[in-house]
């Protein structure tokens, strides 16, 4: 990095997050060998904390800093570098120079000669530019052999960039739906998209993984291979690109307002995690439907298991949404399996909270899509963020009062969710589908031939039992177990059976008692007695739009 000091003393900082991605990651852990130097000459050094440094410098002379970073973590929010592909997300790259955050920043490459690269930033020359540090570190670099498919949504560039394929190659309709899911996306904002021309999707395909990085022009997706082959896995795919490319309007620029700026150097705890995330997962399961590669029996069994995991997860109980939401930095994102007893996703809950209001608005002539585009209208487009009150404001503002105050008991009591409620507005029913067997309360994971305990639910026969998270299961009944997945046939149907374990290096026996066949999982379905208003209800819900 080459800068010009304005100041003899210079105060430098590598960031400890990467936005959209909330927790403290420490990038700098990942740092070596920082020299500066200015006019060939080494200045000396000093560490202010583990991702701050200070120099004292000869100003409005340049100076150059030098520094390694390892990039061996294949991650929307990291950096990787192999023979084969580069991919670059800056906030755990470049350094914040105290004093030039608003200038503009330069980006220069030095690649393979047989490699491409995309960033999605104006070129001038060979370099590219960002208006400000927040742009550059906004912008994710990937070189490779890429494989690059332009297509426009509602007369704007977008660009594909596809690194991996298929084995049996990527569907001739992928393109096509890309841009449909997109275009889709837009009709539920009813807007161009907010990018303008130049947004870039990169889609790289693994082996294994999942997930998405939302960026003010791009985003960055990672998936599975594997799952391509199903036409649930591909609707998934939609779904993440719908996902990420919908955060354009909430999150990137219609943002909570702890985040604007954002602060690179801490944790900044705001509650509004749940609708950048919950409210953009709600849509993402329809928009799939809006473009005909769903239908509506479809779209209920993904909101389903939506719905289903927050049902089932006894930490709905404990943590209510708001303190998900606030809580992200030191519990979701740092989630261990014991974790599901005590807290719950924002994600997946916010999912829920977003059935129950659009059911809400809709019962009233509204939509949740109409408060998300007034929203935008309202606090995003301006980019001056939002807070809990704007969205009370907004919802009493469209004449939803009641619903305005029914919302701070939804987000900040646990498990205080009308879902049955919602599901009977709209003519269909969620009802509990139970396990075959009886329950343990075991979770097991194998590793190297060994069966651990990694979580005893909680009020389950196994903690009744004494058993705890961590200890080596042996046998069940006398049997040796080898797979996790035989322990639902070792557990006799009536009466109690012998656990042998092995903890801190001693082997013991306790007996369990298992309780009655659980709650698997719940599903939502159409209501057969379903009132005709309901039934004209639950069509104009599945319009979304």
């Amino acid at each position: 990095m080459v800068w010009i000091p304005s100041e003899r003393r210079q105060y430098w900082s590598l960031p400890v997050w990467t936005p959209g991605s909330y927790t403290v990651r420490d990038h700098a852990q990942y740092l070596h060998c920082l020299k500066l130097s200015q006019l060939s000459t080494p200045v000396n050094v000093r560490r202010r904390s583990p991702s701050k440094w200070i120099a004292d410098v000869e100003s409005h002379t340049p100076v150059e800093l030098y520094y390694r970073v390892e990039a061996r973590q294949l991650t929307v929010r990291t950096c990787y570098l192999d023979p084969g592909l580069a991919s670059l997300c800056l906030s755990s790259l470049a350094m914040l120079i105290d004093g030039h955050r608003w200038e503009v920043h330069y980006l220069s490459l030095k690649l393979p000669s047989h490699w491409s690269a995309t960033v999605p930033l104006p070129l001038s020359g060979d370099d590219y530019v960002a208006s400000s540090f927040d742009q550059l570190v906004d912008s994710p670099v990937h070189a490779g052999i890429l494989d690059l498919r332009p297509f426009e949504v509602k007369g704007h560039r977008h660009l594909l960039v596809l690194y991996g394929e298929p084995p049996r190659g990527w569907p001739i309709s992928f393109l096509d739906d890309v841009a449909a899911i997109c275009q889709a996306t837009c009709s539920l904002m009813k807007d161009s998209p907010p990018a303008g021309n130049g947004y870039q999707i990169v889609l790289l395909l693994l082996d294994s993984g999942y997930g998405g990085l939302e960026h003010d022009n791009s985003s960055v997706l990672h998936f599975s291979w594997l799952s391509l082959g199903s036409e649930k896995g591909y609707r998934q795919l939609l779904q993440l690109i719908g996902h990420e490319y919908l955060h354009q309007w909430n999150v990137r620029r219609l943002r909570p307002q702890e985040f604007l700026p954002y602060d690179y150097d801490r944790a900044v705890v705001s509650d509004g995690l749940w609708f950048a995330e919950g409210i953009t997962s709600y849509f993402d399961l329809f928009l799939p439907l809006i473009t005909g590669h769903s239908d509506q029996l479809t779209a209920l069994r993904d909101l389903s298991t939506e719905v289903s995991w927050v049902l089932t997860t006894p930490g709905r109980k404990v943590q209510s949404l708001a303190d998900s939401s606030r809580e992200a930095w030191i519990k979701l994102y740092k989630a261990v399996p014991p974790s599901a007893d005590v807290q719950i996703s924002y994600y997946r809950l916010g999912t829920a909270l977003a059935f129950c209001l659009d059911i809400k608005l809709r019962c009233t002539g509204s939509s949740l899509a109409e408060l998300l585009r007034t929203l935008y209208e309202t606090y995003g487009r301006c980019q001056r963020g939002f807070c809990r009150r704007d969205i009370e404001q907004q919802l009493s503002a469209l004449g939803h009062q009641n619903i305005a105050e029914q919302l701070a008991d939804w987000l900040d009591q646990p498990d205080n969710l009308p879902l049955q409620e919602a599901v009977s507005v709209v003519g269909l029913q969620l009802h509990p589908v139970y396990a075959p067997r009886r329950c343990s309360g075991l979770q097991l994971k194998l590793n190297d031939g060994i069966i651990t305990v990694v979580r005893v639910v909680a009020g389950s026969a196994a903690q009744t039992a004494g058993v705890i998270a961590g200890d080596e299961l042996l046998a069940v009944a006398g049997y040796r177990i080898r797979r996790p997945e035989l322990l639902p046939e070792l557990i006799p149907d009536y009466g109690t059976c012998e656990l042998h374990l092995c903890r801190r290096g001693r082997i013991l026996t306790v007996s369990l008692n298992p309780n009655s066949p659980k709650i698997d999982r719940w599903e939502i379905s159409y209501d057969p007695k379903a009132s005709s208003k309901a039934v004209a209800l639950r069509e104009q819900w599945f319009q979304i739009i």
